[in-house]
């Protein structure tokens, strides 16, 4: 898989999706908590922008609207990736990246083929409670070793001034949520990621 870009915003809903695209050439929508029809309105809301400024959108989790939708990209954590159909994703033409946060996991996800593979958290974050520490810089290059080809996405704690470290210990592409969503002027802040990161790149291969 070719990502389009290394800087790869993660968002809560369509809102921030039509705020970062176009800029922003990879992005991802986690929608959680909503009813599904609500989940459908902001995905295919979503897919229509990224679709109209050359964007790849990829959904978290929910894979069977992905499908419905005929969505591009789909991103699972270990747990969605036990309960998902691999093969109707597949068949659905699906681009798919995983979740890992251990060794056992990374196995697990390989499994699948997936078209890329995420490490977090990179560094301490605090979206979220998790139960692993974090995984720091030298486990991206040990990631990167074992996956080759693959791309790999850095996620978990990374503000700009750490994107570059992520870059260079291995990572292909480095996800960002509260760097930029967080920030009080997002906008402003996902084209300073833009300049950093894929100033002079084009798409990224594993």
């Amino acid at each position: 898989m070719m990502l389009p870009s290394r800087f790869y915003p993660v968002v809560p809903d369509a809102g921030w999706v039509r705020r970062l695209v176009p800029g922003a050439r990879l992005i991802q929508l986690r929608l959680k908590g909503l009813p599904e029809a609500e989940i459908r309105r902001q995905a295919a809301e979503a897919d229509a922008i990224c679709r109209a400024h050359g964007a790849l959108l990829v959904l978290n989790d929910f894979w069977r609207i992905a499908i419905d939708l005929r969505l591009e990209a789909l991103h699972l954590g270990q747990e969605d990736l036990a309960e998902a159909d691999l093969r109707a994703i597949r068949a659905a033409g699906l681009r798919l990246g995983i979740s890992t946060h251990s060794e056992a996991e990374l196995d697990t996800a390989l499994a699948a083929e997936p078209d890329y593979v995420a490490l977090g958290p990179v560094y301490p974050t605090t979206l979220k409670v998790m139960p692993w520490a974090p995984q720091g810089l030298p486990r991206l290059g040990a990631w990167k070793r074992r996956i080759g080809a693959c791309p790999l996405v850095a996620i978990g704690g990374i503000t700009l001034d750490r994107a570059a470290g992520c870059l260079a210990a291995g990572a292909d592409c480095v996800a960002v949520v509260s760097d930029v969503t967080s920030h009080p002027a997002p906008e402003e802040r996902a084209r300073a990621w833009l300049a950093a990161v894929d100033a002079g790149h084009g798409a990224v291969a594993g």
